[in-house]
């Protein structure tokens, strides 16, 4: 009763209360009540109108075998029998009760059924049968959980286990029986094959196959059983979605034989009703699909393909009927789109038959709702590729058959391109209401643009870009006529019209003369109407190049850069486009502007500082900085100097002005007051490519950044802006940077032990020293580069509080020096970022540099450069080796996402490759450690096949399938996964020191 009370009075809380805090409490509380393994008594909550107590009075067990049912939970085996009597006659559960409780039960079968017992199976079956002929008219959300807590049963458990020849013929037998129930089973029999790929049910790779298995050899049955039920009328609805379920299987049932069998006829034949049958027209999708050229043989499918095809064609005129209810045809544009993307081959050979499905699809493309419209975007891209891809005419033998096939296909689908141009162009138009539409609605509508502009490019690699080009034209010549200097006047056509012309700008060519100088001529007579001068901003931006090329480019520009200054000053949205317009601009036309520096300076200055309208924000004047520092670049010597020295001004007057107030108010700061001006100045070191001009700046900053470092080496963010600005100078000056290498490194050596920066410290002194990795080009200041290294990493790690779980990262590195010590801090650094659970974006993304950092050390062989370093390489890995390969293997099996499984892999199989029989070894003995409940001896055996023919250098794509299996196996279910990182996860890293 304690269970039960708790458990309604959190979900009534959770639905009811009317705090927010409150209702979140209660949410925390019943997903935490789902994994523990006391939710396995839910069942008797979802069936608390059925009598259950009768049943287990009834069941052809023993009564010691009806108690090992109730040792499923040792700490329940006293008072289930209580819980069971009270909740199972409370006729008071209410829908959301039964709800919660039947997905509980749901997800404990799915991912916890290892938990229980072998011999639960059985009345577990019975339990869930009984349940699903209880609800067969109750509420259709607990039917489903239900039937899938028993499509998941039926995963675990392997035919021979599950008994009466597997779950179909079960299924049959259990319908046959009792008729009165065949709803609840028909949603049993539709959500089974949809079950195969629900990687949720903990299930190991080998079982999931054998399930799927078993559903094709039972496929032929399951269909018979549908076939059956179609006699009962009310019920076709539900059989044709239990029927398009097995479809997805894909199992090979022959085309000849679906041509002709009742289930599909009974679907086809829907097609004719006044109202669509969802039901029927997902069949006939699966259909499709089902005989997908790309995946089969296109004349063995050809029977039920003539069977499909001219049933979808009749219902082209509905496409265009009035009456005809939205959602109706909304189904028969996704029968015409799922044609398209399944016979794409066979309609790029442009035969007259193909064209028909052509012209239909640009019908669907014309529909005003653009939902409808783009579910033909796929087609168009897909056919692009196939009509512009060399590889679509290898079957034609020499090159001109290939290039004459090519340019034929090419010209038959020229104007259904075209007329797609000018058909999803508009669709980007803006809606009248848009600023009263919500932010989700708008931010939809975002998305709408971008995906017609991804059509429109498909269309110009088709056409080529110049004419697309024409055709967009044509329509902006049209939009403004209607639009005057007033913003009052309708300005959205044109805005559209601009927008589709910024979209193809990369297939447009630089030497195009007939209709870009007469748009850019154009542009300086729109309305400054906000949205209309954004876009005129970006395709100002988009057209860099071509202003570059063109003979008359620089005449443009004055009147192109002012749009783009009133762009600066209308809104800050404007301004975003204005300032990246004004980046690309300075960067493609850097040589023609070089003249115009005064004026460009002034821009600079008064947007940077915000002087007067201009509404540029602190992101957005990055583009700017940027901007003049790609001019910059192009100046002489001796005049750069001097240029830099005022693009740094606005970003160094603030920081000086900081300091100049003395230590207190610079720790007060808030960060972003900082960093702000930091970041603008490591995108001048970046972009302006004078290594001796900014080594000069940098020495003559070095005092304010000092500062900056000596008070707020406690900031990570501040810390990351400025080793960033560091590492920017360094990259473009190198050697230049003469001593202030060498103070950079004593700055950072002071304050390395401070953990919250460290990893952005550790990136600055990997870079520094590396300027002087070439021992051919040793000098004194390398010589005292390496040493500050070297003593810097043989200091222990500060003592600290740290998070639980962290404290077995560190690493003793007595007498580590050089390239050794610091590749051991690294090692270290990447055992601790495996195993704690941290919060900082950045410290993700240092766990990640760093597996990539230990793949480029194990490939160092691979390369010319790298082959001279194996040796230090191997002194500091082999005594490492095996701690390595641990944190490897644990990260691969749950340490880490599984988002980061592609990149653990390569650094496993990298280190596998370079040591070959010493890595196997590292690895048999990792894995060894993890339990055999958790992982079996074949798993193991695969996974370290694996490893041994990467090894013996096979090709990598072929060993994915056994690493990714043993990380789906451990990371099944939350158990598993803790069993397994608790068996590898090392109590202490002890680093051998480099001889």
């Amino acid at each position: 009763m304690e269970l039960q009370n708790t458990v309604k009075e959190a979900l009534n809380a959770l639905y009811h209360h009317p705090d927010d805090a409150v209702r979140m409490q209660a949410d925390r509380w019943l997903q935490d009540f789902q994994r523990t393994i006391d939710a396995w008594q839910i069942y008797a909550l979802v069936g608390c109108q059925v009598n259950v107590g009768l049943l287990l009075t009834n069941l052809p067990f023993q009564q010691n075998q009806v108690n090992s049912i109730f040792l499923l939970l040792d700490e329940w085996r006293d008072r289930f029998y209580a819980v069971a009597d009270n909740l199972l006659h409370d006729t008071a559960s209410n829908i959301e009760t039964l709800i919660f409780c039947s997905q509980t039960l749901r997800s404990k079968v799915q991912r916890d059924f290892e938990e229980l017992p072998s011999e639960a199976f059985r009345p577990l079956r019975v339990s869930l049968n009984t349940l699903l002929k209880s609800f067969h008219k109750g509420p259709p959300k607990v039917r489903t959980q239900i039937s899938l807590a028993v499509a998941a049963l039926a995963v675990h458990v392997p035919a021979e286990d599950w008994g009466d020849g597997g779950i179909v013929n079960w299924l049959r037998d259990e319908m046959n029986s009792n008729p009165e129930y065949i709803p609840s089973f028909l949603e049993l029999l539709r959500v089974l094959p949809e079950e195969v790929f629900n990687y949720k049910i903990a299930v190991r790779p080998d079982r999931r196959r054998s399930f799927e298995n078993e559903l094709a050899s039972g496929m032929e049955i399951a269909l018979n059983v549908l076939t059956a039920c179609l006699n009962i009328n009310e019920l076709t609805e539900q059989v044709l979605e239990a029927f398009a379920s097995w479809l997805r299987l894909r199992h090979r049932i022959p085309a000849s034989a679906l041509a002709s069998h009742p289930l599909v006829l009974t679907a086809l034949s829907s097609l004719n009703s006044d109202i669509l049958s969802e039901a029927s027209v997902n069949v006939i999708s699966e259909l499709i699909h089902y005989t997908a050229v790309r995946n089969s043989n296109a004349v063995a499918q050809m029977p039920l393909i003539q069977v499909i095809v001219p049933r979808i064609m009749s219902l082209k005129p509905q496409l265009r009927d009035p009456s005809k209810d939205e959602e109706d045809v909304k189904a028969i544009a996704r029968l015409f789109a799922d044609m398209g993307d399944a016979y794409v081959e066979l309609i790029a050979t442009g035969s007259d038959e193909s064209m028909l499905i052509v012209q239909a699809l640009l019908e669907v493309a014309s529909h005003p709702e653009f939902d409808i419209a783009s579910m033909t975007f796929n087609f168009w891209h897909n056919l692009q590729i196939m009509l512009i891809e060399r590889d679509s005419y290898v079957a034609y033998g020499s090159e001109a058959s290939a290039e004459a096939e090519r340019a034929r296909r090419l010209q038959v689908f020229r104007s259904s391109y075209e007329a797609l141009v000018s058909l999803v162009s508009v669709k980007v138009e803006y809606p009248q209401d848009y600023a009263d539409l919500s932010r989700e609605d708008q931010k939809d509508f975002k998305q709408t643009r971008y995906a017609v502009a991804d059509v429109l490019i498909d269309a110009a690699l088709v056409l080529g870009g110049d004419a697309a080009l024409r055709i967009l034209y044509m329509k902006l010549i049209e939009a403004v006529s209607n639009c005057g200097q007033s913003q009052h006047t309708d300005w959205r056509p044109a805005e559209a019209a601009l927008y589709s012309i910024r979209a193809i700008s990369d297939f447009v060519s630089n030497t195009e003369g007939d209709v870009m100088p007469q748009i850019m001529s154009l542009l300086p007579k729109l309305p400054h109407q906000p949205q209309l001068l954004q876009t005129v901003c970006l395709i100002i931006g988009a057209y860099s190049k071509w202003l570059d090329a063109a003979p008359s480019g620089l005449s443009f520009l004055p009147p192109l850069i002012d749009i783009l200054v009133s762009g600066m000053s209308i809104s800050e949205e404007t301004a975003s486009a204005a300032a990246l317009a004004f980046r690309h601009i300075c960067d493609d036309c850097k040589k023609k502007l070089c003249g115009s520096l005064d004026g460009l300076f002034q821009i600079y200055q008064r947007a940077v500082i915000g002087e007067g309208p201009f509404k540029v924000s602190a992101e957005d004047s990055l583009h700017l900085v940027e901007a003049l520092s790609m001019v910059i670049t192009e100046l002489p010597s001796e005049h750069a100097k001097k240029a830099l020295e005022a693009l740094c001004l606005p970003a160094v007057a603030p920081l000086q002005d900081i300091i100049n107030q003395g230590p207190l108010v610079l720790g007060q700061k808030p960060a972003r007051e900082l960093t702000v001006h930091i970041d603008r100045l490591a995108n001048i070191f970046r972009h302006v490519n004078h290594p001796e001009a900014v080594a000069d700046a940098v020495q003559r900053l070095w005092p304010i950044f000092k500062a900056i470092f000596d008070i707020r080496s406690w900031d990570m963010r501040t810390m990351e802006s400025l080793c960033r600005a560091c590492k920017n100078a360094v990259r473009t000056s190198k050697t230049l940077m003469g001593v202030t290498v060498g103070v950079m490194l004593e700055e950072i050596q002071g304050l390395y032990n401070n953990i919250s920066s460290r990893v952005f410290f550790i990136s600055l002194v990997k870079l520094l020293s590396g300027l002087f990795d070439d021992r051919h080009h040793c000098t004194a200041q390398s010589d005292y580069t390496v040493k500050s290294v070297t003593h810097m990493t043989r200091g222990k790690p500060a003592k600290t509080t740290r998070p639980e779980g962290e404290e077995f990262c560190d690493v003793s590195i007595d007498e580590t020096g050089g390239a050794g010590g610091e590749m051991a801090q690294l090692l270290r650094r990447s055992g601790c970022s495996s195993w704690k659970k941290v919060n900082a974006g950045e410290q993700w993304e240092a766990s990640n540099s760093i597996l990539n950092f230990l793949s480029d050390v194990f490939d160092l062989a691979n390369s010319s450069q790298g082959k001279p370093y194996v040796s230090i390489r191997d002194n500091v890995i082999i005594p490492r080796g095996s701690v390595i390969t641990r944190i490897l293997v644990a990260a691969l099996t749950g340490a880490l996402p599984s988002s980061r499984l592609e990149t653990v892999t390569y650094a496993l199989l990298a280190l596998t490759r370079a040591y070959g029989a010493k890595a196997l070894e590292w690895a048999k003995a990792s894995v060894s450690l993890i339990p055999s409940n958790a992982v079996t001896e074949v798993e193991r055996s695969k996974f370290l096949q694996a490893l041994s023919d990467a090894a013996a250098g096979a090709a990598i794509n072929g060993l994915m399938i056994p690493i990714e299996e043993l990380s789906e196996v451990c990371r099944r279910n939350r158990s598993v996964q803790e069993i397994v990182q608790g068996a590898l996860r090392p109590l202490e890293l002890n680093m051998a020191p480099v001889s």
